[in-house]
């Protein structure tokens, strides 16, 4: 039976970011092996964005903060200029043609002043205050090392090296939330709305997210974030059992965020109209840029975060998808857009794989999925090679090995540089 509208957004209480959602789009139950579902209410036109979203909470990662990615603490909007993150990224300066194009404004930048956590705005700070950041905040504290919530950190940043998969401080933001919450039960009902996993599959996702000690890593963990936040309204939370049961919500549905004023830059130089010749020398430097960053730094090319989105985590996998989600607002607003035209009545469908992964062969899509995701997929592309070999191909991992060996080619870097 399909969940009425009003309920879509019954979990956040402010107004939804995009009201053409409410006509486009219904939650409904699909079965107890696939839970929820999103389903047109209407007809979508390739193109359309179907809803934009804010997170119920999101975080940066750790490591990305550590490696000076500046960020807002609230709604992870990248805090530095597109000239300043093009330096930090070739490790050098570059001046960038057209630097009008770049959207940020510092002027309205702010700082926590007691712990000095910065923020894009006033309405960020204010928000985190009220929220979560009373108890997180660190205050004089921020580089005491036997803090319980560095120590925290600290541990976390041991056990689990860059790239991050979620982070320690999107759960110790759920619990500050509760703490702060007047209506606990309220917060609590939401959380659980995220995850319902057996033990087993509750293991092999946090084995999956820490690695083969992680039952002596979790319990490292689950001692030091009891010692920073425990509360006895949550002390569920806390216990073995429930400590992996939150762990595991946060790795299963934690959706990755990616903000970049360099990428939000080359989207508004890609709108500009130039004479010919002007519009080829600017299209020629951005695709050297690339490359170039790409030499010195990498994959890690932006400020990067998870959050928990009630809508998105509905979602299904597909790997013939009909639905992405991207980030344009350089910030955690998250907007899922249809990639074709999509029929009332309809599921809407995203992929947990890249592109490249659903180009694979149904073995291999289904081994990450497995591995990744604990589910068998059963989308129209995996039921019409159901008869291939459950092998991978030698040939696919001798391609596996040489893009991992030789440099991606011009589309793969703007896909990484653009698709936040």
């Amino acid at each position: 039976m399909a969940a009425p509208m009003s309920d879509t957004f019954s979990f956040c209480r402010e107004p939804p970011a995009a009201h053409p959602a409410r006509r486009a789009l219904e939650v409904r139950f699909i079965s107890n092996a696939k839970g929820k579902g999103l389903f047109a209410t209407r007809n979508i036109q390739k193109g359309e964005t179907i809803f934009v979203e804010k997170p119920v909470v999101s975080a940066q990662f750790l490591w990305n903060a550590l490696y000076k990615y500046k960020a807002c603490d609230h709604c992870l909007r990248a805090l530095e200029t597109a000239e300043e993150n093009a330096q930090r990224l070739l490790g050098r300066f570059q001046a960038l043609p057209h630097p009008e194009q770049c959207a940020i404004r510092k002027e309205l930048h702010q700082h926590c002043p007691s712990c000095q956590v910065n923020y894009c705005s006033s309405e960020c700070r204010q928000v985190a205050w009220e929220q979560y950041h009373q108890v997180l905040c660190l205050g004089p504290s921020r580089k005491d090392p036997k803090h319980p919530l560095n120590k925290l950190q600290e541990a976390w940043r041991n056990i689990h090296y860059p790239p991050e998969t979620s982070s320690i401080m999107l759960m110790a933001r759920m619990v500050a939330i509760v703490k702060q919450a007047k209506d606990k039960d309220w917060w609590i009902k939401l959380f659980s709305q995220f995850c319902s996993k057996t033990a087993n599959e509750e293991e092999e996702i946090v084995h999956k997210l820490l690695g083969e000690k992680f039952k002596d890593q979790l319990e490292v963990l689950r001692v030091l974030f009891t010692d920073a936040l425990y509360d006895d309204h949550l002390s569920r939370w806390f216990s073995p059992e429930g400590f992996r049961s939150l762990f595991a919500l946060v790795g299963t549905n934690g959706q990755g965020i990616g903000t970049s004023s360099l990428s939000q830059w080359v989207h508004a130089c890609d709108a500009l109209e130039l004479p010919p010749q002007e519009r080829e020398q600017l299209d020629a430097f951005i695709d050297q840029l690339y490359k170039d960053i790409e030499r010195e730094t990498g994959e890690f090319l932006n400020c990067e975060g998870s959050g928990l989105y009630v809508l998105q985590s509905c979602c299904n996998h597909s790997c013939i998808p009909n639905a992405e989600t991207s980030f344009p607002d350089n910030s955690f607003l998250l907007h899922l857009t249809a990639l074709e035209d999509i029929r009332s009545g309809e599921e809407i469908c995203i992929s947990y794989l890249d592109c490249c992964q659903r180009e694979r062969s149904r073995h291999s899509r289904h081994k990450t999925l497995r591995e990744n995701y604990l589910f068998v997929c059963s989308c129209p592309k995996c039921l019409a090679q159901a008869n291939d070999p459950d092998v991978t191909s030698e040939e696919e991992e001798e391609e596996d090995d040489e893009a991992a060996e030789g440099e991606p080619d011009d589309a793969e870097l703007e896909d990484e540089m653009t698709d936040v």
